[in-house]
């Protein structure tokens, strides 16, 4: 061990990042030079990572992130357990834990409800709702609301960016109007992507379906994929609103209304998390093709939406 006050110091008291960060600095390594050494051991573990690793803005929780740790203990020579010991018991996957501790993200169970249902659903397809090995560099989506005043299609046109390597797949959650048959939800793959698992849950509407690439991605790599959900539930909406657990690009929402079924009113609107008020809210007018839209250039965790009235 070295003498170093500040390594000790950081390893006694962490938290992790700081701990790490103290460890990389005493030691004199490159984030690169510690990623070619992980790769060495067979662990591939992107620059991205490290750097947000030791910046405390992601915490590793996947077994191969930990094994990584593990070997970084080696690898900076410190006391075994050290760095493992201050990330304490991993969290627990899906909607319903709490993210509060990592800077830059909203609650999970904040934003994604219901927590218990949806955390099932994802534990069946090992994997959590927005993957934090991929950031949404862009998104968007076009709804189309049918003349029975339900949501009959939504299109998703997504552009996201590796921040680890090996991503391989995004997770789509789709979540309906309580009284929605999920069994007639339909997804389907338009472009630079295939439909892999779907799993379902009726009494909570939730679908939740594998969008997978067909390459696995290296840090810093991006994929566009396109791809619909139909729903013919016919189950009257009034509102859509998209979830973001983490900072992301660019955002568009573009709704269209059959002509047959008119609302009266429609306003944008956005939240923190689903307890708080509304901020950013604003009239929008149809256009001559009955839809409206709202545009943002930087996201961050929240959620934003557009909801209408009917007559």
């Amino acid at each position: 061990m070295s003498d170093d006050r500040e390594l000790r110091a950081a390893l006694s008291e962490g938290p992790f990042h700081v701990a790490l960060r103290a460890a990389v600095e005493a030691r004199g390594l490159t984030l690169d030079r510690l990623r070619q050494r992980l790769e060495e051991r067979g662990l591939r573990v992107g620059m991205t990572s490290l750097s947000y690793w030791q910046q405390g803005l992601r915490r590793p929780e996947r077994p191969e992130s930990l094994r990584a740790v593990r070997a970084l203990e080696e690898i900076l020579i410190l006391p075994p357990r050290s760095l493992m010991g201050l990330l304490g018991p991993p969290r627990p996957r899906g909607r319903g834990q709490s993210a509060g501790s990592q800077p830059g993200a909203a609650s999970r169970s904040s934003i994604m409800e219901p927590a218990r249902a949806l955390s099932t659903l994802l534990h069946e397809l090992d994997g959590v709702a927005d993957d934090r090995r991929l950031h949404i560099a862009g998104m968007y989506e076009s709804l189309q609301i049918g003349a029975d005043r339900s949501t009959t299609r939504r299109e998703t046109l997504q552009v996201v960016q590796a921040h680890e390597d090996a991503a391989d797949r995004y997770i789509m959650v789709y979540r309906g109007d309580i009284g929605c048959d999920v069994e007639r939800v339909r997804i389907r793959a338009l472009e630079d992507c295939r439909v892999g698992r779907v799993r379902r849950d009726g009494p909570t509407a939730l679908v939740v379906a594998e969008l997978l690439f067909d390459r696995a991605l290296r840090t810093g790599d991006t994929q566009v994929i396109r791809y619909e959900l139909a729903d013919p539930s016919g189950v009257e909406t009034t509102e859509y609103e998209r979830g973001f657990r983490f900072p992301a690009g660019q955002y568009m929402l573009r709704v269209s209304f059959a002509a047959a079924a008119l609302p009266v009113g429609v306003r944008r609107f956005a939240r923190h998390d689903s307890a708080a008020g509304e901020h950013d809210q604003g009239e929008l007018t149809l256009n001559a093709h009955h839809a409206v839209h709202l545009v943002t250039g930087s996201l961050q965790p929240g959620l934003i939406g557009i909801r209408w009235k009917w007559s």
